[in-house]
């Protein structure tokens, strides 16, 4: 594609929208951001940057965007009819009581875009979807709102998303994608699109093949980190340290054997799994065949990391009980309310259910971090006359505390419980605290 006039209409303009957004508008493509929320339009408009964690150079990519002219957001659907691409990146949960996906959000934006996109147009879902989404779904509603039809009318493809909060820019321009086109015109279509803002390798599948691809890398992940935590969990039983195991199992390598399946590479532990992505991206894998497959691992790997922030809890049940605290009298800070480090994404954070149970056992407790405004404060003065802390979240922050200085502020005989290997735990108990973490109690 020579012809960078062309417009590129974003749909969303959360964690992957909005980045994806500047990086086309910085390539020199006129770009169009949709999104429903009148006042996140306004802040963009002005040059805001939604995003608060760390993100290297996303600020300083706004504002060069911003200058040049290319980008303006609406809450105007109607904008759809412009756009000759329209990338699609709406979120795209499951329900609660029965794991199933839940999409109103993309439906409505499918039957948004389909009521107003022009002949000839490229639609790319972005967002994560279950196994033949495109199939029952999108193309359905794209084709019965226009009164098109894929192929012949128009293009589609779904090119899912590879994105971490703190590295957001670096994998959207670096990882490999996976674009999975109804037919293969779709894929090339998508294909020259994205060589402008990805230098990555761009493979081209079919739409069943990449709905896999993206739940499935998260699903192997989710179970990664369940085998992690069943391990902490095994070494607190065992009176070991996790992480010292963990180490020693990924240092299982011969020096001569470079073979990538000879190494082992053990996850860390921790309070719990968050973000958008793992907490429910198994479920979206074995949605559409779970009553024919009967799926054992994943759905217990699903259930081990949603108990981490139970056990956040029950490593505090046993603190207090050992120093003899009264539940009634507690006062806990929590640390971190973010699913991620230096990040402000809080979408599924594990932090939530630890607060629940707290609540369930009438504990006092307030909450900091460092990236999400409500939460924001001076941490030595939130941390006076605290019984204890539980960390959620390893802000960069909570790395450099001091713990003579928290121990002067805080009440007697005061807890550390650590749910990401912040503190070490020799030197907390060697200052006075009560320290049990993950894994290492």
């Amino acid at each position: 594609m020579s012809d960078k006039n062309k417009t590129v209409a974003i749909c969303g303009l959360g964690y992957v929208g909005y980045p994806v957004s500047m990086l086309f508008a910085d390539a020199g493509f006129n770009v169009i951001g949709v999104d429903i929320l009148e006042e996140r339009v306004k802040r963009l408009n002005a040059g805001e940057n939604p995003i608060k964690g760390q993100e290297p150079g996303l600020d300083e990519l706004v504002e060069k965007v911003i200058k040049n002219g290319n980008f303006r957001a609406t809450a105007d659907v109607k904008e759809y009819s412009k756009a000759d691409y329209i990338i699609v990146a709406v979120q795209t949960p499951v329900a609660e009581e029965n794991k199933k996906p839940t999409y109103e959000n993309l439906k409505g934006a499918l039957r948004d875009i389909g009521k107003y996109m022009s002949k000839g147009v490229t639609v790319i879902i972005e967002s994560t979807i279950a196994p033949k989404t495109m199939e029952h779904i999108v193309k359905p509603l794209l084709e019965e709102e226009s009164g098109m039809e894929v192929g012949k009318d128009f293009y589609l493809a779904n090119c899912p998303e590879r994105l971490m909060p703190g590295r957001l820019l670096e994998n959207i321009r670096y990882y490999n994608r996976v674009v999975g086109g109804w037919n293969p015109e779709s894929a090339k279509k998508v294909i020259e699109l994205y060589k402008h803002v990805v230098q990555g390798e761009l493979e081209e599948t079919d739409c069943i093949t990449a709905e896999i691809v993206k739940a499935g890398e998260n699903t192997y992940r989710d179970v990664q980190i369940a085998f992690a935590n069943e391990m902490a969990l095994l070494c607190e039983a065992y009176g070991a340290n996790a992480w010292r195991v963990r180490e020693l199992i990924n240092n299982c390598k011969k020096v001569t054997d470079t073979r990538p399946e000879a190494l082992r590479q053990m996850h860390y532990p921790g309070a719990g799994v968050g973000g958008h992505c793992i907490p429910k991206d198994s479920w979206l894998l074995i949605h559409e065949v779970r009553e024919i497959v009967n799926p054992k691992l994943i759905p217990t790997a699903r259930y081990i990391n949603d108990f981490m922030p139970v056990h956040m809890f029950e490593l505090l049940e046993s603190a207090i009980k050992e120093v003899g605290k009264d539940f009634k009298n507690l006062n806990i800070l929590v640390l971190g309310y973010a699913y991620d480090a230096n990040s402000d994404d809080d979408r599924n954070t594990p932090t939530l259910p630890l607060l629940e149970k707290l609540k369930e056992n009438n504990i006092k407790y307030e909450v900091h971090d460092t990236f999400i405004k409500e939460y924001q404060g001076d941490l030595y003065s939130m941390l006076k006359d605290k019984d204890g802390i539980v960390l959620m979240t390893g802000h960069d922050e909570y790395k450099g505390l001091d713990l003579e200085k928290m121990f002067k502020v805080m009440r007697n005989k005061p807890l550390i419980i650590d749910g990401r290997n912040v503190f070490n735990k020799e030197e907390s108990r060697s200052k006075g605290f009560v320290y049990k973490g993950v894994g290492n109690i």
